[in-house]
């Protein structure tokens, strides 16, 4: 687990976002994230792209992709919830 520690956000809006947690994550430069408000805080989740997951299951791929959408859309939802 990476130290605890303050990071500045710029003027631009930007933060560092620590290498050892972008290596874990599999965060490039051109990754989505998502960020997502909660009564504790932000969460910041990477966005893992449908094409990256051609092949995963060639006969189920519609309905892997239907479920996922129904996961990011239920996501969101309790996000707005917590508000």
């Amino acid at each position: 687990m990476v130290n605890s520690m303050g990071y500045t956000v710029t003027e631009k809006g930007t933060v560092t976002i620590p290498a050892e947690i972008r290596k874990k994550y599999g965060l490039k430069k051109g990754s989505v994230v998502e960020f997502i408000e909660t009564d504790e805080g932000i969460l910041l989740i990477p966005v893992v792209p449908l094409e990256e997951l051609f092949g995963i299951d060639k006969a189920r791929r519609e309905e892997i992709y239907q479920i996922i959408r129904e996961l990011q859309e239920e996501r969101r939802r309790e996000a707005s919830e917590e508000e």
